[in-house]
């Protein structure tokens, strides 16, 4: 079993769209409306292009299944936000989301030196706030009725992480991980 994340690129635009108007997907996401091919040639675009954001696919087996990106990248606050879905309900329940929170964690706080990562999740997603608390995340905020969803407003968990936090919690990812199989030094950034 190996997760590795390697550079967006542009032959993987289609399989991006897919996972993004997929209802497993879109569930989790802030939108709701279907993302049409120019709404999502915008989005690539930019994805590739600005300088305060990084976008990777998630690789499983050398196979894409998912999205991980950091974006809002502050040198000065030295700070960022991050998010990353898997695209298909048969990817979930083997240990690759922790394993990309792990790659993510260590690129953030290791290869670019910064302080502090915040991600916000939807309250009735508890899987999810409840793996980031696993890796040290805190929880900073309850941002109440702050997205409007399907009909109805959500709530959402803002949370936060230090470099401080990471480097405790490190040691404990790393043993579950390798508890599940993996090997943490295949849990990396690739070219490609």
């Amino acid at each position: 079993m190996i997760v590795q994340l390697r550079p967006l690129r542009n032959d993987d635009s289609a399989q991006v769209l897919a996972w993004r108007n997929s209802p497993e997907v879109a569930a989790h996401m802030y939108t709701d409306h279907a993302i049409s091919q120019a709404e999502h040639d915008r989005w690539l675009e930019v994805a590739q292009s600005a300088e305060d954001r990084a976008y990777w696919i998630i690789l499983y087996d050398h196979a894409p299944v998912g999205l991980a990106n950091i974006v809002r990248i502050d040198l000065t606050a030295r700070r960022c936000e991050w998010a990353y879905y898997l695209g298909s309900a048969d990817t979930r329940g083997k240990g690759i989301g922790a394993a990309t929170e792990y790659i993510v964690l260590d690129h953030v706080f290791g290869a670019r030196g910064l302080n502090k990562l915040w991600c916000e999740v939807f309250v009735e997603n508890e899987a999810v706030w409840k793996i980031h608390e696993s890796f040290g995340f805190q929880r900073e905020a309850h941002l109440r009725q702050h997205v409007h969803k399907r009909g109805r407003y959500v709530d959402v968990y803002g949370l936060g992480l230090l470099a401080a936090d990471w480097a405790r919690a490190r040691p404990n990812v790393q043993a579950r991980l390798q508890a599940r199989g993996y090997d943490v030094a295949e849990l990396k950034i690739v070219l490609d």
